[in-house]
């Protein structure tokens, strides 16, 4: 019995030996064979459908030898299936037919009509990057400190990398970010991101993606800066200005309460009790609503949680009238509230991908730009962990990864290395977007996030020198647990989280010398790119 069900299951089925070059599988329905693309199929005319209804009479004849009636149905049956098949690529191909739009997703442009977008077709992405935001401020990482329901929940239903790092500081992690290059390569200045370099932007608009950006930009003051770097709109706090004002002879920071933004290089100022990153996501929101019908990118570089720290809108004491803060750092005790805002943004983001029903066709992507600012410290698995933006150390330049899709990311807690060079390369294989012809140091972490292996790196390299001065870089290369620095410190992070005690060379084991040798091959390797040069000694 189990003979003749496969049987009859094999009649619902095309062999590529049946149609040769047809299809890249071995075996294909039928319903695949409707929506495949006519230029990829063997052409088929009347001569093979000819060929096929002789091919059915012999099929018969042999079957009849068997003397088996329901053999004899079950062979006629899977002959006019594959009748059917052929008759129907011959029409495909005559009339010059595009595929089913309801069988391959595609986007499909009339010309004058409304992009129409097909489900699982280019999936869109919302890549959110929190300003001076390390790992251990959520409570997936174990931070106890501030409560993040949202980021919480899309850990614990999506992927959560535990090993995810930045750079030091803003700008260089924003150019490496971007480019999918160490910044050892293609860093210039803080503040600035050379305008010859190809970001993740310019590769999804190929695509046909809608691009925008919302908050902090830092890469260049030229008006056009973010339409040349890919982005087709934006609303930026220091774009072509600083993003401060002199009022009654001190100089106002204008990130937050009523502030400076520019949009698509015009300047607003706010006075009506505005709060900047309410201002971004209702603009992130509107963008989604517009372009929910194609692909799209959003990229939020949030100002959040960097300092001033202040009062938010969810804060006992805010202020509406404020005119901005009058001192660099703000009042630490804030940083709970903005981190609470954080997660409160980034809930606002995924309700409005829930309302226009694109939360199943998009990666909703989560992370920080380096690590908490230094007068914070935080509660981390029960222990004070200090915050060390500016420095290499996990406090640093580790940062949270949270990734989300559903019916597509399954929960899982990755402990692969991921870096922000791997951004670039991941964003492209979601667009199906060729890297040719960049050179890259990130690889995408796209097939982790889908729950399979794929081909996790073996080291994270971090150059760092802000100010491009000769003496001062700093370079290490690492694994998940050993560190080692181009000065020939070498740390066991896991187990030394602050670097405090350096592994001496005559104390290492057989396995740490090995690995210290490797990590020693990653520094020399990039020292080759290295266009700082030391002074003479």
């Amino acid at each position: 019995m189990s003979q003749l069900g496969a049987l009859i299951g094999s009649s619902l089925l095309i062999s590529q030996s049946d149609l040769p070059a047809f299809s890249p599988k071995n075996i294909v329905d039928l319903g695949t064979v409707m929506a495949v693309g006519t230029t990829a199929a063997t052409p088929y005319d009347c001569a093979n459908i000819a060929t096929e209804k002789e091919r059915m009479h012999f099929d018969t004849f042999e079957i009849h030898k068997t003397r088996s009636p329901i053999l004899v149905i079950v062979y006629r049956m899977k002959a006019i299936l594959r009748l059917l098949a052929l008759l129907l690529v011959a029409s495909l191909q005559a009339d010059n037919a595009r595929p089913p739009v309801v069988s391959l997703p595609v986007v499909s442009v009339v010309e004058g009509s409304k992009p129409v977008r097909q489900a699982q077709d280019r999936p869109n992405i919302v890549l959110i990057m929190a300003d001076d935001l390390g790992f251990e401020t959520m409570g997936s990482y174990g931070g106890t400190s501030y409560n993040t329901p949202n980021l919480d929940r899309l850990a614990a239903n999506g992927a959560r990398f535990e090993h995810c790092y930045a750079q030091p500081i803003c700008t260089p992690s924003r150019v490496q970010i971007m480019t999918g290059q160490y910044n050892v390569r293609n860093y210039k200045k803080f503040g600035l991101l050379p305008r010859s370099e190809i970001t993740f932007a310019h590769k999804l608009k190929e695509q046909g993606y809608a691009t925008c950006i919302a908050g902090k930009w830092q890469l260049g003051t030229q008006k056009d800066a973010p339409q040349h770097f890919g982005f087709d709109e934006a609303l930026l706090w220091q774009h072509t200005g600083s993003g401060r004002k002199h009022i009654d002879g001190k100089r106002i920071d204008k990130r937050y309460e009523n502030p400076i933004l520019e949009k698509n290089g015009a300047t607003f100022e706010y006075h009506n009790g505005e709060f900047a990153p309410d201002l971004m996501v209702d603009f992130i929101v509107d963008f989604i609503e517009r372009k929910k019908d194609q692909p799209f990118l959003v990229y939020y570089p949030m100002i959040l949680t960097h300092c001033p720290f202040m009062p938010t809108p969810h804060s006992e004491d805010w202020n509406p009238n404020s005119i901005g803060s009058p001192t660099y750092k703000g009042d630490k005790r804030y940083f709970k509230d903005m981190v609470e805002y954080v997660d409160h943004l980034v809930g606002k983001i995924e309700a409005e991908l829930d309302r226009q029903g694109l939360l199943e066709n998009t990666y909703l992507i989560f992370t920080g730009d380096n690590g908490t600012d230094r007068p914070v410290v935080s509660m981390l698995n029960g222990q004070p962990f200090p915050g060390r933006k500016g420095s290499l150390t996990d406090g640093g330049t580790h940062v949270p990864l949270i990734a989300s899709r559903p019916g597509k990311i399954p929960a899982n807690v990755h402990k692969d290395l991921i870096d922000f060079s791997d951004f670039l390369p991941t964003f492209c294989e979601i667009a199906g977007a060729s890297t040719e012809p960049l050179t890259l140091d990130g690889r995408s972490f796209l097939p982790q996030l889908h729950g399979e292996t794929g081909k996790p790196r073996d080291f994270v390299y971090c150059w760092y020198n802000r100010d491009m001065q000769p003496g001062t870089t700093q370079a290490s290369a690492r694994n998940q647990r050993y560190k080692l620095y181009a000065s020939g410190a070498f740390y066991d992070v896991m187990n030394d989280l602050q670097e405090t005690q350096p592994l001496a060379d005559a104390d290492l084991s057989p396995e740490q010398r090995v690995i210290k040798a490797a990590l020693q091959a990653v520094i020399e390797h990039y020292d080759q790119f290295d266009r700082v040069v030391a002074p003479a000694q």
